[in-house]
């Protein structure tokens, strides 16, 4: 029997006031191959009990004139209220377990509901709640479970959320930020620029640049915050964003050059997105890689990592490691290992999916760090790795993940730790999954 899986989307807040709901690390579930339809409705996050005691000022026009000096004792919460989001939680999580939902042991905003070899999904995002399940009749059914008891309305077919825009095909589905791009390069006054083909130049020669000319921080600042939160859906520019993000507190004129070259190549492609074909394999993998030393201002590596489901990208990571690595197999295993702790995070949220995946495949393309992790035997070389990188030697031998070798120009992992001409640039970012429809 042909399995579908039908996701719906409850929602209150507009996206320039959920800006931090997604970070850098952004994970996408794909929890079937088979997704084929989104709802979209609507519901109200105000009015619910709170416990502590709150007091507020009498509101504007609404004083009253007998006790002017006295405030008001809240019985319930208000939006912006810091107790808001606890106390819509607790309202939320007690009719859901009221109505045979469970939740979930690793992620506790997950719910899941099984009858008759169907699942249905609930993952709340605060007052946000994505519901997909493989049978249509029990999202209807979930859809009137929470109108019974909060206000809600049907608003169509999901395709915005969270900033996110969503294109749902037959066979695929394509997650984009076009409306962002456009609205950022409007906000910065770049729509009239020329473009690039690349965000970063390969021989960028980003440094503090002490005798630089100083720009507006202000300025930069808000550029860089923007991009960040663009790196949701566009990891082609993740290692440029955070590249630059290093020089906030002493920032030059050269500085302010390289982010808006980041603005210049988003104009020549505002359309690129993620796309998620419904036709593929379901394994579990991950690339890390690093550089050595390429931070200019205190010489540390940078470690990249991204994580997929199939040939779908799930999760990606550009971070720079927050020790001096004496050589390059020490980046390596460093990096390695960080990305042996996202793999383990990953396998933990899709056990409470119902997936268990072990001894993931990790690639990798240095030998030293595969010979070190297979081998516990100490020596000269490792004696400056802190202990707590040495961890991955034991997912290794519990077979929780697998080191595999893997030829440098194939490692995915690459873009998230240095630049590259654009032919090299385009394809490694093509095999990672990122498509532009026209």
């Amino acid at each position: 029997m042909e399995t579908c899986l039908h996701v719906a989307f409850v929602s209150q807040l507009e996206p320039e006031n959920v800006k931090e709901a997604l970070t850098d690390n952004c994970w996408i579930e794909a929890m079937q191959d088979e997704l084929s339809q989104f709802q979209k409705l609507h519901v109200v996050f105000t009015n619910k009990r709170v416990h502590e005691e709150v007091y507020v000022t009498q509101p504007p026009g609404f004083e009253d004139p007998h006790n002017i000096n006295k405030v008001y004792k809240l019985d319930k919460a208000l939006y912006g209220l810091h107790q808001a989001p606890r106390a819509w939680y607790e309202t939320l999580f007690k009719h859901l377990l009221s109505n045979g939902f469970d939740r979930r042991q690793i992620d506790s905003n997950l719910f899941i509901r099984k009858a008759e070899g169907d699942i249905l999904l609930v993952q709340v995002y605060v007052d946000d709640i994505i519901f997909g399940s493989t049978n249509e009749g029990m999202c209807r059914e979930f859809e009137q479970v929470m109108k019974s008891k909060f206000e809600m309305s049907n608003m169509g077919e999901l395709s915005f959320f969270l900033g996110l825009q969503v294109s749902q095909r037959e066979d695929d589905i394509y997650l984009y930020q076009t409306k962002y791009v456009q609205d950022i390069l409007s906000k910065y006054k770049m729509n009239d620029s020329s473009t690039y083909g690349t965000p970063i130049p390969v021989n960028h020669g980003l440094h503090p640049d002490k005798d630089g000319k100083d720009v507006d921080c202000r300025l930069y600042r808000g550029m860089i915050g923007s991009l960040m939160y663009l790196t949701a859906s566009r990891p082609d520019i993740m290692f440029d964003v955070c590249l630059c993000s290093r020089f906030q507190s002493q920032l030059k004129e050269s500085h302010m050059i390289a982010v808006k070259r980041i603005f210049r190549y988003l104009k020549g492609k505002p359309r690129l997105g993620l796309w998620y074909s419904k036709q593929q394999s379901f394994n579990f993998k991950s690339y890390t890689d690093s550089d050595y030393g390429g931070c200019n201002l205190d010489k540390k590596s940078t470690y990249g990592g991204c994580q997929f489901l199939g040939d779908r990208l799930v999760s990606w990571q550009c971070k720079k490691q927050s020790t001096v690595s004496v050589s390059a197999c020490e980046a390596e295993y460093i990096a390695t290992t960080s990305g042996c702790s996202q793999i383990l995070w990953i396998q933990q949220q899709l056990r409470d999916y119902g997936l268990n995946f072990t001894g993931s495949p990790l690639f990798i393309d240095n030998n030293a760090t595969m010979s070190i992790t297979n081998n516990p035997v100490k020596h000269f070389k490792t004696k400056q790795i802190e202990i707590r990188h040495h961890f991955i030697r034991d997912c290794a031998e519990k077979h929780l993940i697998e080191l595999v070798k893997v030829h440098t120009d194939d490692n995915l992992a690459d873009p998230f730790t240095k630049a590259f001409d654009r032919s090299r640039f385009e394809h490694l970012f093509n095999l990672i999954g990122m498509f532009n429809p026209e």
